[in-house]
């Protein structure tokens, strides 16, 4: 049976793809749940449509997101974290800890993808954090102070 995903499916598809599957898997399990259509010629002109509509916001969405990215680069973003004597934090920082701090220092609002971190901060100090929307990089600095 043909269908078109309207929900990414763990090892069957993406979005909008259009998949051959077995007519049991389609008619008892993704078709109930929500997660597919059944591909009728209306239904591909409506799921082209989607698409389009989609690829057209996520654009504008990653337009904006890279103006207001470069309103931060070079600015430094403060955190408080409970530390050692030595300066050594009692938990790593990672990125779903430094968005908040971000989004209350700057007003803008950044998806953890975004921000590229290779593992967790676990020192009192000054760090250079990059964040990458699409091919444009930025750098902001992070400044962790021991509480």
């Amino acid at each position: 049976m043909k269908i078109i995903l309207i929900k990414d499916v763990p090892k069957v598809g993406k979005r909008y793809e259009m998949k051959e599957i077995s007519d049991g898997y389609a008619l008892n399990l993704l078709i109930p749940r929500g997660l597919a259509i059944s591909a009728t010629a209306e239904a591909i002109k409506r799921i082209d449509l989607e698409r389009s509509r989609d690829e057209g916001e996520k654009k504008v969405h990653q337009e904006l997101l890279i103006k207001n990215l470069e309103s931060i680069e070079g600015v430094t973003i403060t955190m408080s974290e409970k530390a050692n004597e030595k300066g050594h934090l009692f938990a790593g920082v990672h990125k779903l800890e430094i968005i908040p701090a971000i989004e209350k220092q700057t007003r803008i609002q950044i998806d953890a993808e975004h921000i590229i971190l290779d593992k967790p901060i676990k020192e009192v100090g000054i760090h250079i954090i990059e964040a990458r929307v699409g091919k444009k990089s930025i750098k902001f600095n992070l400044d962790i102070k021991a509480l």
